[in-house]
Formats: C-alpha cells, structure tokens, sequence
C-alpha cells in the first residue's frame, strides 16, 4: 500500500490475505493473517498524526455486538502502550478520542440509524460481504465525501453480487486501464512461508474437507462461490457411492441414527397414484444409517456413515405416518439418535416422537436459514472426508430417487456465510436429500459419552 489517498485522489486499493477475513481499502481485500490486526494499528497511527489538529475516522460492521465492539477492544489494545496510555477515553459507548482525534464505531446493519457522520481520515467497513451495497452507498459511502477520504472494506470471499466482490472487479477494471495497482493479493501458501503451522492447518483442511469445499474456496483460496451452482461435484458423487447393500433389518451389535424429513399433511391421495406425477409431489422420508466412530487425529473422532435403508410415503396423513415411524425407528431398528424435521406442521409429529422416546434419542430440528446452512456444511464436510456412503444400486424406486436429487442438488451462497441447498423445483423435490443431512446430523450427535477417572481413597 502506498498510503492514504493525496488531496485530491480517492484512492481504490485491494488487498487479499488468507485466513478469515479480506481487506479492501477503496476497496481491500485482507485474509485474517492479521486484518483485524493492521486495521487497528491503522487508526491508532491515524489517531497519534491528527490528535492535536483534530479529525474524525469511522468504522462499520454488519453487526454491533460482537463485530463493532471487537474492534473497538482492538483499538483500545493498540492504544493501551506507553506513548498513548491514560491519554486516551472510549466516549457515549462508541467513540475513541486521543485529543481531538476521534474514532466513531457503527452497526451497518440495515436498520441502523448512521446518517449525519462525517470521516474525514479514513472510511472502514468490517466483514463487507455482510453489508447491503445498498447500504453502504446511501449511509457510509457519502461520510468520506467532505475529506475525499480513503475507504477501507474488510471481509471474506463470498458470493460475486457482495459489496466486496463488486469492489474487488471495479479495482481489477481500473488497473487494466491505467496500470495502477489496487487490488493486493496474498495466497496462503505465501502466508505459510512466515507461518508454517498455520499452512500445517491449512494443507489438513484441506486434505480433510476438498478445495471445492465452500470454506476453502473462500477462507483460503480466496474464490467466491458460484450462485446456484452444483451441490456435489461428480468427485463427491463418486465418494457418496458406497459398495454395501441395502439392507432391511439392523445387524445385531451395530449402531443406527436416523434423519426424518416430513411432508406437509396436504398430501391426501395414494402413493402409487403421486408417485406416477412428474415432478413427484413431497414425500415423508426417513435415511437410516449404520454409525461408526473412529479416530481421525489425536482426540478427535468422526462419524462414519453407511446408509442402509429409505423409507418413505406420499399422501399419508400424519398420523398414520407417526405410528409407522415409531414402530421402525424404535422398535424395528433401535435407533441410537434420530433428528426429526419439527418445522411448521412437522412439529407435531416431532412433539409425538421426542415424547414418545425422549430428548436423548429425539432432536427436533427446525429449518432456518442459520440451521438449513450448519446442516449443509455438516453434510458437505461428511461427504469430502468420505465419511458417508450409501447402500449400491438395488433397482429400487427409493435409490433412483436419492441419486436423482443428489444429481440435481444445488446450493446458494447467502449473507453471513450462509449456504442454503435444494434441488430446483424444475427437477423435482428434495425429501431425500434433507433426510440425508438430517441423518448426517444425527451422527454427529450420536457419540456415547464415556466417563474416564480412577476411584480415589
């Protein structure tokens, strides 16, 4: 970086750095090899040059707590030394002073209040994939206007419609025509080379999770993510294809979990006849896996999956549907965790099943844009270490069906990191795809729980 834009410049820098976060200064894009951390010696030298003649630096995050109030303690920290101690004061909760220079913190969340603040030394906007462009153009962007002031964008590689990423390509447009450099990348592997453990980490995550793994795309390689692209890339299929047989009774000694993708009660008529419409109306679906925990690393053990049967109807009314339920997944496979969808009219039968086998078998689990993602980095991560696979090709109607919406699965990226899945409503539904996430979930809440100690006295 060459320094703060000259009088009369608006400067657009980017800056990419591995590690969690990006950095863009006019836009920046920095990793979390130290973004946080530079952005905090930034404003405290910022602060120390204008404290006498007095000027005003603003920073943004999408959210106040904990984001803003995270880089408020960083500042503070950097200012906690022996030139600064005791000289500087947090004022009205969100502003810095040292002298008459001032530091003002702000929520960039859309329902924020910001208008009417002026920065004049420097623009910073915090984990920028997070804010509303539209935000940022009508609240903040306006604050550097008076002063022709720098403005800095942090954040991490998402989707191509970000803030960030729109910055990223405007930058990447301007150095094209006047050879000027803003965008500043740093790979991973050149991170590594000043912290080998840290490329250790890096180099098992990837082992552990694939690059095309959502997290290594844009954590560590710095690549957004496609909008509405494939959920599984033909090497995972491959991996999700497993060389067992279906079978239609427990074996004796194995563990089973279950994940319970509900219907809604509209569907009223026989399963022979629904089943003949195309696309197929939604189903009940219930995916059993066999579970075994191994160690993948010292203290750190895994959930293997083998799915060895479907269940699953069309047209039948809840009721019906619980009392199937019950007798299979209690009484037929003794499942050792079960993870029901309990959202909107599923709750009931959730309600039904937690009570009748008890939270330590049952977990209700309510589809949220939060939950939905979680879910969908917990199969994803599943499927890249080859953790699960299902029974091989029996002919049956049930296994045509998973491979098709396995085939036709596709993600969005969305706000906050955000992964939601599905397959297109052109293609179908996507019953057994959620009850396979379920059931990943499932697993992973699966582990028997042993004490270990010796008896005293």
């Amino acid at each position: 970086m060459r320094g703060l834009a000259a009088a009369g410049e608006r400067e657009v820098w980017d800056l990419a750095v591995p590690g969690k976060g990006w950095f863009i200064a006019n836009g920046v894009v920095v990793h979390n090899s130290g973004k946080n951390e530079l952005s905090a010696h930034l404003e405290a030298l910022l602060l120390n040059r204008t404290q006498r003649q007095g000027g005003q630096l603003v920073k943004a995050a999408p959210t106040m707590n904990p984001q803003v109030l995270v880089s408020m303690r960083r500042l503070e920290g950097v200012l906690n030394n022996p030139l600064n101690r005791g000289r500087w004061a947090r004022e009205q909760g969100r502003i810095i002073r040292l002298g008459n220079a001032r530091a003002l913190f702000f929520s960039a969340d859309e329902s924020a209040q910001v208008v009417g603040a002026t920065a004049d030394l420097l623009l910073e906007i915090d984990e920028a994939q997070d804010v509303n462009p539209d935000k940022y153009e009508r609240d903040f962007r306006p604050m550097a206007a008076v002063a022709n002031a720098t403005t800095v964008l942090y954040g991490t590689a998402w989707s191509a419609d970000t803030l960030l990423a729109r910055q990223k390509r405007l930058n990447r447009e301007l150095e094209a025509r006047d050879g000027i450099t803003r965008h500043f990348e740093v790979s991973w592997t050149e991170a590594a080379r000043h912290n080998p453990a840290y490329g250790a980490f890096v180099q098992a995550e990837i082992a552990r999770l694939g690059e095309d793994h959502p997290t290594i795309r844009t954590q560590y390689r710095l690549l957004d993510l496609d909008r509405a692209a494939g959920l599984f890339s033909p090497q995972q299929l491959a991996l999700l294809q497993g060389d067992h047989t279906r079978q239609h009774l427990p074996t004796p000694g194995r563990r089973y979990v279950a994940g319970v993708d509900l219907a809604g009660e509209d569907e009223a008529a026989q399963d022979a006849a629904l089943r003949a419409l195309k696309p197929r109306r939604d189903s009940t679906v219930v995916t059993l896996c066999e579970v075994e925990w191994s160690a993948v690393a010292e203290l750190v053990r895994e959930p293997r999956l083998r799915v060895v049967e479907h269940y699953y109807w069309t047209g039948r009314g809840h009721r019906a549907v619980y009392e199937q339920l019950l007798g299979l997944l209690r009484d037929r496979w003794h499942c050792q965790r079960i993870v029901v969808d309990a959202t909107g009219v599923g709750a009931g039968v959730a309600s039904f099943l937690l009570a009748a086998l008890g939270p330590r078998i049952v977990q209700p689990f309510v589809f949220t844009a939060p939950s939905k993602s979680a879910l969908a980095y917990r199969l994803l991560d599943a499927v890249n270490a080859g953790r699960l696979t299902l029974y091989r090709d029996d002919g049956s109607a049930e296994w045509r069906e998973c491979w098709h919406q396995l085939r036709h699965a596709q993600y969005e990226p969305g706000a906050y990191q955000r992964l939601s899945f599905f397959v297109p409503e052109r293609d179908g539904h996507d019953d057994f795809l959620m009850s396979l996430a379920l059931a990943a979930e499932a697993a992973a809440l699966s582990e028997v729980r042993r004490a270990s100690g010796r008896v005293l006295g």
